[in-house]
């Protein structure tokens, strides 16, 4: 199976930093894309930024200019860079990946890190 580590939550302030990482691990064939994606208290899951293979970035309305994406594809990793983070921000952060076994007969399917937990103070 595939597997998502990640590393990087924690505690900050209003207006600071940080870098989360996501390795992807397994018997791999191919990653297409990889995101993050984040669940606030009381909200519902929600796309945070996705990068394609290519590099190609999608990025929530809500972090755009604040957060950046990037993967390294042979590492199989991928990091979100968080900028002038805010209260609204804090929520349990996950790692996706859209990938595809070494296994005959699986077709791409989407894989979750286990979260990590983000917070911004005020």
């Amino acid at each position: 199976q595939v597997q998502l580590v990640e590393s990087g939550g924690g505690l900050v302030q209003a207006g600071g930093s940080l870098r989360l990482s996501c390795a992807v691990s397994g018997t791999i064939f191919r990653i297409n894309a990889m995101g993050w994606y984040r669940q606030a208290p009381g909200k519902q899951r929600e796309l945070v930024a996705t990068i394609t293979s290519g590099g190609t970035t999608n990025y929530a309305d809500s972090v755009k200019g604040r957060f950046t994406i990037s993967r390294d594809n042979d590492k199989n990793t991928v990091q979100l860079q968080m900028n002038s983070l805010k209260p609204e921000d804090t929520a349990v952060y996950y790692c996706n990946a859209n990938a595809k076994v070494r296994s005959i007969g699986y077709s791409f399917q989407d894989y979750w890190g286990q979260g990590t937990q983000v917070t911004v103070s005020s």
